[in-house]
């Protein structure tokens, strides 16, 4: 494909980390495979454990169990090309391709936060208002949070799409990241991206500011609320701690790639801190909000026990 100004792009190349040597593209590919074999793993035994057991089905439980499915099909929308890209050197992708990743990676991710503030609304309600809780959290409302959620993500988002047919691709197709971000993407446009640069970013920095507050606001009301309980201070603290630096690293990483415009920000800082966010942040998760629960940790043991007991029965 040429690469005049005439030329009308139908494919992008995404660079990746092409500035690596191909033995250590290689080995960081089997590093990554690792990590996401072990995300796909650990989140999926959270998905297996909430649906058999009854210990699980509860709503705290209910709502890890949506967030171990999303962060799942999250991190395969930008990890699987990112394998591929480092293992074959495949590294081409349509644009039409392009805008469906770049859609879903938003999208999801808008999903996500939106999870995240309906999670700490549930444990403000489970920490400050135990009485109420039951009646509060039912079945049909957790269902019907959760539908909103994934509902909301993919309908707000869907002015993203809107924007990136709005761009116009006439020079290099090289696009300097392993995924299809916005910023690369603007960058490459030769439309004059000033507006739909600012119509993006305006929405997304809502988006993350608005989860943002609403999640600290009811940490803050649970931080209160521990410090005034007699006992189970130190498990609550040690709880919301390791929720606490999940969320930096989410609502972290997004700022610092969002929150600029396009054009001053430094793309290859970018490809290392959505390692944080596309790789990282869904390898973690499984270990922060499931695997460190001495609950769930009964119930892997149990599911385990009884799997050995019906493929190894003792004579």
């Amino acid at each position: 494909m040429g690469q005049g100004n005439e030329t009308v792009v139908t494919e992008f190349i995404l660079e990746g980390f092409s500035g690596l040597n191909q033995r250590l593209q290689l080995f960081l590919s089997l590093v990554f495979l690792l990590i996401y074999l072990t995300t796909v793993m650990g989140n999926a035994t959270i998905i297996f454990l909430v649906c058999v057991d009854n210990r699980l089905q509860i709503p705290m439980y209910f709502f890890i169990g949506n967030l171990a499915f999303l962060e799942i099909c999250f991190t395969s929308c930008t990890s699987i090309k990112l394998l591929v890209i480092l293992s074959s050197g495949r590294r081409t992708i349509s644009v039409s391709a392009c805008f469906v990743q770049s859609y879903f990676y938003f999208a999801l991710g808008c999903k996500e936060f939106i999870l995240l503030v309906v999670m700490s609304f549930d444990r403000y309600l489970a920490i400050c208002q135990p009485l109420r809780y039951a009646a509060i959290m039912t079945q049909q409302l957790c269902i019907l949070l959760v539908v909103a959620a994934w509902v909301a993500g993919f309908t707000f988002m869907s002015y993203h799409l809107v924007l990136l047919s709005k761009l116009t691709f006439c020079g290099s197709n090289k696009i300097q990241h392993f995924f299809c971000d916005n910023s690369p993407l603007f960058q490459l446009s030769c439309s004059d991206t000033n507006l739909l640069w600012r119509i993006d970013s305006v929405l997304i920095l809502f988006i993350l500011l608005g989860s943002l507050c609403l999640t600290l606001s009811s940490y803050v009301c649970i931080l209160f609320c521990i410090l005034r309980m007699p006992s189970r201070r130190k498990k609550a603290f040690a709880t919301c701690s390791s929720h606490l630096t999940s969320l930096a690293i989410a609502f972290g990483s997004c700022l610092d790639l969002y929150s600029h415009p396009s054009e001053r920000v430094s793309l290859e800082t970018n490809k290392l801190v959505a390692l944080l966010n596309t790789v990282l942040y869904p390898f973690l998760n499984p270990f922060i909000y499931s695997l460190r629960n001495k609950l769930v940790v009964l119930v892997l043991k149990d599911a385990i026990a009884h799997t050995k007991a019906q493929l190894f029965p003792q004579s």
